[in-house]
């Protein structure tokens, strides 16, 4: 079972998240800010991490590079992709918000190496 940390600041939007994941059968954790991903990175394993792009104390971006950095897939959110500056996110696969279920599933399951 995959295990999927979500980096998200929105208390309506985590949970929603999460849900969706633990409902196709993955093992999720949440947090919602930049410093505590990378601490919870650094003390657990995990397949990969889904995070939004603007965070309270950080960018995803950053959480995004050093889950690379250390062969985790990742997959970026967010509701800005629109008012960042080009090229910003054209080395990552990202969504917008609002997320859907088959977005979001199909997107993990590419990201994993997996068929959809």
């Amino acid at each position: 079972m995959p295990r999927i940390l979500i980096v998200e600041d929105d208390d309506d939007v985590r949970p929603v998240l999460d849900n969706m994941l633990r409902s196709a059968g993955h093992s999720v954790a949440t947090t919602n800010c930049v410093e505590d991903a990378r601490s919870i990175l650094a003390s657990e394993p995990f397949d990969m991490v889904i995070t939004d792009v603007v965070l309270p104390d950080g960018s995803g971006l950053g959480i995004a590079d050093a889950a690379q950095a250390a062969g985790i897939s990742d997959l970026l959110i967010t509701g800005y992709a629109l008012r960042l500056p080009f090229d910003s996110l054209a080395a990552y696969e990202y969504l917008m918000k609002p997320v859907r279920t088959q977005e979001l599933l199909g997107a993990v399951n590419r990201r994993l190496g997996r068929v959809s």
